[in-house]
């Protein structure tokens, strides 16, 4: 009898505290379910340590006054977020490389991660070059690459004797072979899909031998995401290569969706939603990324950031950004600011 006592306690006690791990973690505790919380050790880096952010992301040299929102802390419901180390990444993931693939939110993450890198170790030396579509930061003692590729559908686009193709279920170009034997891939689209006129890059849509004018671009943008995870499923080696899909990077035009009725945008915002819930919802596109994600095979690990990112109405570079006065910006984010909670979470599931 006193021998089964003493089991089951050890029993209990090991499954309170042994083999405990962040991975372990991160199945438990719902990383994108929380609140922003001013933190007043933010933020993780300034623009003055981080020198070769983009003009369009850099509000604080384009004259924003306000600092505020650089003060915020993502806090989850159930856990906490172990915080960034930068040497400890590079030293951990030495001879690594890391890309990002999508559009301008990818580049901001981007961004994001190589500034909170490089203030953690600012005397180690980089080199940052850029090749077509793809840039490549590299820390050079640590042999680390952190990539990106501009690539705003992940799916080909192709000039044809009738024009600029999209082509929903061909992924044929250069793009792929770069992505093969990559460490860690992290792939966003959807920001370029609802783009009409002179900005949409495309003339038609191809699905097999059937070419369109246009579509409902919610069913395209499905279609072509299949296209990618068979691609995924057909390609990728788990044991090499960990794949993540940024999520839905939303905006800001619309303040009845924050409670806010007169506002018409981003602009002058100062803080972000209180609480855990947006009030507007979540954009119906999520539910469609989450549902053809669900049928991918292999292992994709979704930074479901949307929400988390909704209630940041306070973070857009809004009219501190590429267009400056005259502007608008309630798309893309500040730096530093909220992509570096989306890359402190990526941390939080690789370390």
């Amino acid at each position: 009898m006193l021998f089964r006592s003493v089991l089951i306690l050890l029993l209990l006690i090991f499954s309170v505290s042994g083999g405990s791990t962040v991975a372990d973690a991160a199945e438990e505790c719902n990383f994108f379910a929380g609140s922003w919380v001013v933190d007043e050790s933010y933020p993780l880096y300034t623009a003055a340590s981080c020198p070769f952010v983009e003009h369009e992301f850099s509000c604080v040299k384009n004259g924003r006054p306000d600092l505020g929102y650089t003060k915020y802390r993502w806090q989850p419901l159930d856990c906490d977020l172990t915080r960034f180390d930068g040497k400890l990444f590079l030293e951990k993931f030495r001879g690594k490389s890391i890309l990002f693939v999508g559009d301008s939110l990818s580049r901001n993450q981007w961004q994001s991660l190589t500034c909170m890198l490089h203030s953690t170790v600012p005397n180690t030396p980089y080199t940052l070059t850029r090749v077509g579509d793809v840039s490549t930061f590299t820390f050079t003692e640590y042999e680390v690459k952190v990539m990106l590729e501009r690539n705003v559908f992940l799916v080909d686009v192709v000039k044809e004797e009738i024009g600029r193709v999209l082509k929903l279920d061909t992924i044929n170009g250069g793009s792929a072979k770069l992505w093969e034997g990559i460490d860690f891939l992290i792939f966003n689209t959807w920001h370029w899909w609802n783009r009409r006129g002179p900005s949409q890059p495309w003339d038609y849509i191809q699905i097999g031998k059937e070419v369109l004018k246009d579509m409902d671009r919610m069913v395209a943008f499905e279609k072509a995401l299949t296209t990618w995870g068979r691609w995924v499923d057909l390609n990728i080696d788990p044991r090499k290569s960990k794949v993540f899909f940024q999520g839905i990077s939303p905006s800001h035009y619309n303040g009845t969706l924050w409670g806010e009725p007169r506002a018409k945008s981003c602009a002058g915002q100062r803080e972000p939603v209180a609480g855990s819930i947006y009030p507007g919802g979540l954009p119906p596109v999520v539910a469609v990324l989450k549902a053809t994600l669900s049928k991918i095979k292999k292992s994709i690990h979704l930074l479901d950031v949307t929400e988390l990112s909704l209630l940041r109405k306070d973070g857009h570079p809004s009219n501190f950004g590429l267009g400056g006065r005259i502007g608008l910006d309630c798309s893309h984010w500040c730096l530093a600011g909220v992509p570096d909670t989306w890359n402190l979470i990526f941390y939080n599931l690789i370390i």
